[in-house]
């Protein structure tokens, strides 16, 4: 009864997305009747996610070296990644409530999967020390409670899987601090840079509906799900280095970029050796 209840809630008023960008869906808040449309949205809602089955597998065979000397759990998060564009493109063609349950719980546990593997110790909540295997039960029963509760406030889910950012932002800004390695520091301001571009864009999509529909621009939210599934493989190396300071301390970790390191864009990856000087 209480799913059926929320079910209706949503219907009536509470899914996300502006119309503008999702031309096949009823306006729920803008008060502006939008015309059914199927003949350009389906292109729209599968290729704008093609890109979490490109880089996903991609980032999967590239990182597989580091994988083997940190944690193969690497591979599972690459999983998910490619579970968020798949639950996305079922989302979106169906703009379904399950299908953005679903779409936003792949997310929590995508990111959930991130900090059990890469959070520094340093960061970890004081009663827990510096113990991992504990960090990380208390990481998977808050993301356990966090999708039950995902079901009583759908509405609420979007902004606060977005407001996560402001922690890894945190991280990420006192380790850039704490570093000299420009390298570091590159992959870090690209990182930043894209999400915040990604952020706008769905920030766009949904304060400014009206101003985008005036404009007849409907790409904003195909955008934002490129631009976020760039900022991945980025953000997974930027994690990658930054726990190598810690965790990997006889190693030396050096950023590439696939297809080549000359090339001014590429898909950039850690390769793992020795400290000689060790």
């Amino acid at each position: 009864m209480l799913l059926s209840a929320r079910l209706s809630q949503w219907a009536l008023g509470t899914a996300s997305g502006c119309p503008a960008s999702s031309p096949t869906r009823a306006p729920r808040w803008t008060g502006v009747r939008v015309t059914f449309s199927t003949r350009s949205w389906w292109p729209s809602s599968t290729t704008r996610n093609v890109t979490f089955f490109i880089f996903g597998p991609l980032m999967m065979f590239l990182m597989h070296p580091y994988a083997q000397k940190r944690s193969r759990y690497v591979y599972i998060t690459c999983i998910l990644f490619m579970v968020v564009g798949l639950f996305s493109m079922y989302f979106h063609m169906t703009l379904s409530f399950l299908g953005q349950l679903l779409d936003e719980i792949a997310i929590l546990w995508l990111l959930a999967s991130g900090y059990s593997i890469w959070m520094p110790r340093c960061y970890f909540p004081t009663f827990l020390g510096e113990n991992r295997p504990q960090f990380i039960s208390l990481v998977i029963i808050t993301t356990v409670v966090s999708t039950f509760l995902s079901f009583l406030r759908p509405v609420i889910n979007a902004y606060a899987l977005n407001s996560i950012a402001v922690h890894i932002l945190y991280i990420v800004f006192h380790e850039y601090k704490k570093t000299s390695n420009k390298e570091l520091r590159h992959i870090m301001e690209v990182s930043v840079v894209l999400w915040a571009f990604a952020l706008t864009s769905w920030i766009s999509d949904r304060l400014l509906c009206s101003f985008w529909q005036q404009i007849n621009f409907s790409y904003l939210h195909s955008i934002w799900h490129v631009l976020i599934s760039i900022t991945f493989p980025y953000g997974m190396v930027t994690m990658a280095l930054v726990d190598a300071r810690y965790e990997m301390p006889g190693q030396t970790l050096k950023v590439r970029y696939w297809p080549r390191d000359t090339w001014p864009v590429g898909l950039p990856y850690v390769e793992v050796s020795d400290d000689k000087s060790c």
